[in-house]
Formats: structure tokens, C-alpha cells, sequence
């Protein structure tokens, strides 16, 4: 979990990422688009700290020695949470990054993801609907919060059932995109995600050794065609 150092007037962000041995994973490449596996533990972006420069933009722009070439003009049209892995769309010239960005914020790019929950969740399918505001008083975590809070809902499908301890393997479709959807939604329905540092019980988080949360399918427009373009990245739990 991020340190925070808080004062009366500021909350700084003292969190240094560990090393991340895993390499960032082309899944697809042409001339307007890549699609990328981010592994767990990585930055999306680097951060303000320079200890935290690793990141999957920077490895995309300066290149992964014997593993990627450098991908000058690449640019992220969307983010992962730190803990979370898989499937990314990076545009690689700037009309493909600016198409790409425009269908995110019209919420036209449906994003799947698939989870393990702690306990076994009582329905097969459903939908969460709870707001999320910031936490101000911890950051960076979010709250459920229905009176400041912004509306969210994510589509959830039980894909099993396991014994020993009790899980749910679970498929989600965030409707909305807040900070920490997925991670809070699970929270407030008392499954949280196994391995979440900052939405869980002592049980769950220890119960695996890292956030148990993979992007596993993309469906948007290829931004130079405009044809349906449907990228997928295998859930390695």
C-alpha cells in the first residue's frame, strides 16, 4: 500500500514501486495501434517521483532491450490500476491516440475483466450500483458515498464456484470507469478481491500474493478502419 505522509495542508504520496521483473507483452501490433499485456506491479505512467519512472509508457516509448522496440509516438489511451494485469490499447501516432481517447470518454469501448473473490457470491449474475466519491482522509483509496459520490455500476457473472477456501471466479463489465470500481464494488458486496491492498479483510489480502484483477477483453473501433475490433489477453489465475 502507498505511503502517505499527511500534514495540515498536504498529503504527499511517498510510494516507491517495487522492481518489476515481468515484461510488458505486445499482443498485437499495426500501424495505428498496439495492444499490450501489462503485467501486475507495473506503472501505467510514470510517476512524479523519478524513482517511479518504470512505467508501461515509458518502456513502450524507450523500448524493452531484446524484448520490444521503442515506440516513440505511443500513447496511452487508457489506464490499469498498478496491481491490476492485461489487455491495453496504446495508439501510435496521434489521430489513432485522439480516436481512441474520444470513444473512452463517450463509453463506447467495452472493457471485461475477470476476478477472484473471496467467498462465494450468493447470485450468478447482477449488477453493483454504488456511487464512489474520494477519500480525502485516505488517500488514495475511494468511498461509497451516495450523496457526493458519482454513479457506478459494473456487471458481474459467477464463472465458478471453488472450494477450499471458498471463491468465486467472476467475470466484470464496468459500466461506468471510476477510480477503483471494481475493487470498491466488490468491497461494499462483502467479496472482496483476493490480494487488494486497499479494499479487503486481513483473510483476503493474504490470500494470494497479488491483486487478483485481470483485463481480459477490449471490444472498440480500430481507430484508422472503424471496424469492430474485439483484443483478448489469457487470465493467468
Amino acid at each position: 500500500m502507498p505511503g502517505i505522509a499527511r500534514s495540515a495542508h498536504t498529503i504527499k504520496d511517498d510510494f516507491v514501486a517495487p522492481v518489476c521483473d515481468d515484461v510488458v507483452v505486445v499482443l498485437y501490433q499495426d500501424d495505428d495501434i498496439l495492444l499490450i499485456n501489462k503485467p501486475s506491479g507495473l506503472l501505467s505512467l510514470s510517476g512524479k517521483n523519478p524513482l517511479n519512472r518504470d512505467s508501461v509508457h515509458y518502456r513502450l516509448v524507450h523500448g524493452q532491450a531484446g524484448v520490444t522496440p521503442a515506440f516513440a509516438q505511443a500513447k496511452l489511451a487508457h489506464r490499469l490500476d498498478f496491481g491490476t494485469s492485461g489487455i491495453m490499447v496504446v495508439g501510435l501516432n496521434a489521430a489513432s491516440a485522439q480516436h481512441l481517447n474520444n470513444q473512452f470518454q463517450a463509453r463506447t469501448i467495452q472493457k471485461r475483466y475477470l476476478a477472484l473473490l473471496d467467498g462465494w457470491m450468493a447470485d450468478d449474475q447482477g449488477l453493483i450500483t454504488a456511487a464512489i466519491a474520494k477519500d480525502k482522509l485516505h488517500f488514495p483509496r475511494v468511498k461509497i458515498c451516495h450523496t457526493s459520490g458519482k454513479a457506478a455500476t459494473s456487471e458481474y457473472r459467477v464463472l465458478q464456484r471453488l472450494e477450499q477456501p471458498r471463491r468465486s471466479r467472476v467475470q466484470f463489465t464496468p459500466v461506468t470507469g471510476r477510480t477503483h470500481q471494481l475493487r470498491i464494488h466488490s468491497q461494499a458486496i462483502g467479496h472482496p478481491i483476493l490480494g487488494c491492498d486497499l479494499y479487503s479483510n486481513e483473510q483476503s489480502e493474504q490470500m494470494a500474493d497479488r491483486l487478483l484483477l485481470h483485463a481480459s477483453d477490449l471490444y472498440f473501433a480500430h481507430p484508422a478502419s472503424g471496424e469492430p475490433f474485439h483484443g483478448h489477453c489469457p487470465c493467468p489465475f
